[in-house]
């Protein structure tokens, strides 16, 4: 019997089916086709998110599927029901999914769970580490906290533990991952920043990458372990939006003066700096907007993640009035982009320094890899350099940065 595992959403997502594969006995098929059973770990942050998966399990439909993930607690009664599904499984059920190959209904369990397993192998040349589950904000947009729920940490050792094997096993860079990864400790009485600083140590660990955080979820220590060679000098921050009154709207908790002054702090340590921001929400008056814009640009970001707000049934923004045209929310996207592009290739510009590349992958003629302030540099080389981590003093600044090894 072989077992494909699909994947959709978040590295959390990405971990937990590492996990899966790490735990199941059978055959891990390399495609669908070669597949007897197909676990998929769903994504149900927004309607498409559940669009995609109602999609993926009807091509699907001759093979036995196990839906487990996000997805499970939105939509599985109704997939098992229909008959599209074989079972369904909460996320506690994951370390131990190999018992369930072969159990038919729906099994969702409670949220009072950690990960306890730990993933000896890892398919790709980074490691994801998930060190927390659960979110205790309330987010007006998202739905997140009823399929995942409360924060909550997992146990230091076992996080120790598992990079220490991945390391011994060839991993040598780790991205820090959870719901709301820096609510970490709050429950253990320990930081995000002290675990960061214990993993760095580990022989072998060359980077560390953090998931996103939100502003008040920074302190003194984790900026100073930016220094220390090891701990990526970028940091996602989310803000979501950069008015006041639009954060308001959103049950957010941040606010722009004080998230102003601390991304200032932050570049003038010479960090490069990563956002969430969502566009279109409801309420997003055009004064609203315009304000936002002129407070954005103070923001010395350098990285972007923009999302067009859609409506996700069950969360309080999907019962707002839904006054914000899909064109306009997608020129107001566009507007940011083209900002924070700018800001990118000054911030190369304006450091350029040597950069140590993590290469990643081989596309199109070119080795692909990211530097120490997660941008891409782009690489020429006659050898096979995947994996390696190479260290460039000359290079070239466009698009992207480009190097050529003779």
């Amino acid at each position: 019997m072989k077992v494909y595992i699909k994947t959709f959403g978040c590295r959390s997502n990405t971990y937990d089916s590492e996990i899966m594969k790490n735990t199941i006995q059978s055959d891990i098929a390399a495609n669908e086709d070669e597949a007897d059973i197909i676990i998929v770990n769903s994504c149900t942050v927004t309607n498409f998110a559940d669009r995609d998966l109602r999609q993926y399990i009807n091509k699907w439909q001759d093979k036995k599927i196990i839906l487990t993930g996000c997805a499970a607690y939105t939509q599985g009664e109704e997939l098992f029901n229909s008959g599209r599904v074989q079972s369904v499984l909460g996320h506690k059920y994951k370390e131990e999914i190999d018992r369930y190959l072969d159990f038919n209904g729906v099994k969702l369990g409670n949220f009072d769970f950690v990960n306890k397993k730990i993933i000896t192998s890892f398919s790709k040349t980074k490691a994801f580490i998930k060190i927390q589950e659960g979110c205790d904000f309330e987010c007006a947009y998202c739905i997140i906290p009823s399929v995942r729920g409360h924060s909550r940490s997992l146990d230091e050792k076992t996080i120790l533990k598992q990079i220490e094997t991945l390391s011994q096993n060839g991993i040598s860079e780790f991205v820090l991952t959870g719901i709301n990864m820096g609510s970490y400790g709050k429950d253990t009485g320990t930081t995000l920043a002290d675990l960061v600083e214990k993993i760095s140590k580990i022989r072998g660990v060359k980077r560390i990458r953090l998931g996103s955080l939100e502003p008040s979820q920074l302190n003194d220590k984790l900026i100073d372990l930016t220094k220390n060679g090891i701990l990526e000098r970028h940091l996602h921050i989310a803000l979501q939006h950069t008015s006041d009154r639009m954060l308001r709207i959103m049950k957010r908790r941040n606010r722009v003066k004080q998230t102003l002054e601390l991304f200032e702090k932050l570049a003038a340590e010479k960090i490069a700096l990563g956002t969430d921001f969502i566009v279109g929400h409801p309420g997003e008056s055009e004064e609203i907007w315009n304000e936002a814009l002129e407070n954005f640009k103070k923001y010395p970001l350098t990285h972007i993640h923009v999302f067009r707000f859609t409506p996700r049934d069950g969360t309080h923004s999907a019962e707002l009035k839904q006054d914000v045209r899909g064109d306009v929310a997608k020129k107001r996207a566009k507007i940011i982009e083209e900002i924070v592009r700018k800001n990118n290739y000054n911030f190369r510009i304006e450091n350029k320094v040597p950069l140590v590349v993590h290469v990643e992958n081989y596309k199109k003629g070119y080795y692909e890899g990211y530097d120490q302030f997660y941008n891409k540099m782009l690489i020429k080389s006659g050898q096979n350099i995947k994996g390696g981590w190479i260290t460039f003093e000359e290079y070239d600044i466009k698009d992207v940065n480009y190097a050529k090894i003779q």
